[in-house]
């Protein structure tokens, strides 16, 4: 696949999360096709243009804000989650995970 096709992928992507939803780089991967892809999907990100892609969206697998704390894109991140409704406390998502995948929001934990 080449390297424009992927970012229309990644792009679709972040598009399809929900508001007030969030999603972890790998996850956005994972659903543009490119599973093992998240650094592909962090570099594209840092090299947006787009000011309708909802880029504060995405988050690090473990529901933290990945750039700088304290930061004016941290600032802006934290405020547009927060301005969706999603609970933001130290960096961190709370009350909802940041990767979840198809099949467990279809079928539940697999543990």
């Amino acid at each position: 696949m080449d390297s424009e096709t992927a970012a229309k992928r990644i792009r679709a992507a972040i598009r399809a999360i929900p508001k007030g939803e969030v999603a972890g780089y790998g996850e956005v991967a994972r659903r543009a096709g490119l599973p093992g892809r998240a650094r592909l999907v962090a570099r594209l990100l840092s090299e947006n243009d787009d000011a309708k892609l909802p880029w504060h969206r995405v988050l690090r697998s473990d529901g933290r804000i990945a750039l700088p704390e304290g930061s004016a894109g941290y600032r802006e991140q934290c405020q547009r989650l927060r301005a969706e409704g999603v609970a933001v406390v130290n960096g961190r998502v709370r009350g909802q995970r940041a990767a979840p995948t198809l099949d467990s929001q279809i079928w539940g934990p697999t543990d």
